[in-house]
């Protein structure tokens, strides 16, 4: 079998990371991308990890860049763990928070899926797993509600999707429940305790069990699910 590819956008998150070492180790070569944080990704020793920056907020030049770059239109399978929060009050916001959240959570992945899905359906075989939050069940929080609403729109099927299925292209949306990350030190006044208590299973996720979780759903371990949206929040 041939090597197979994965691009992952929002690879130098701590989930992202994980998610970078599990494909490594499964022996798919790797497309990171990252904004700022580069340091994580040049840690990791790997002849088959190549890794570009890319501020997903200038979305127009991100498409140009996506659309000639031709390294893209051969993956196997995409992986969005894009995950943008300025922690404003959705009733103080304003309309440039709304285009950062949208472009980097969701637009960018739209460039992303029109640019792969018709080789992937040439090839006979392609893997897209979209991410979302556990926290679009309850509107987000007072301080990520913009989060929680661009991430709810990657929760969202385009019939046109279907007729890719056939072709064994298999789209789907991984919702994650809280986990052990940094992310949730830039929300302010955040309450992991009382957050935790709120999750029956009793407990956060780690980022290597999401990993694996978003590895099946990318590669030929998943041969029957799709247009679903897979919780992983430990019952909540």
């Amino acid at each position: 079998m041939k090597n197979k590819k994965v691009l992952i956008l929002g690879a130098s998150s701590d989930i992202g990371i994980a998610t970078v070492n599990y494909f490594l180790e499964n022996g798919w070569s790797v497309i990171a991308h990252y904004n700022k944080n580069k340091k994580n990704l040049e840690k990791i020793r790997n002849n088959r990890l190549e890794y570009f920056k890319f501020d997903l907020k200038n979305i127009n030049k991100f498409k140009q860049f996506i659309n000639k770059n031709k390294k893209i239109n051969n993956v196997d399978s995409f992986v969005s763990l894009t995950g943008y929060i300025d922690s404003k009050n959705i009733l103080e916001t304003d309309i440039k928070s709304f285009y950062d959240h949208i472009n980097i959570n969701y637009l960018s992945n739209l460039i992303v899926i029109q640019k792969i899905l018709p080789a992937m359906s040439i090839n006979k075989f392609g893997r897209i797993l979209l991410s979302s939050s556990t926290g679009v069940k309850f509107g987000g929080g007072k301080l990520t509600g913009l989060y929680s609403l661009t991430k709810y729109m990657s929760e969202f099927f385009f019939s046109n999707y279907k007729d890719f299925y056939k072709n064994d292209v298999l789209i789907n949306t991984l919702r994650i429940g809280v986990t052990k990350t940094k992310i949730h030190k830039n929300v302010k006044g955040k309450n992991m305790k009382k957050r935790v208590s709120l999750i029956p299973l009793g407990r956060i996720a780690t980022t290597i069990e999401v990993a694996k979780y978003i590895y099946f759903y990318s590669s030929s371990m998943n041969s029957l699910t799709t247009n679903e949206i897979i919780d992983i929040s430990g019952g909540e």
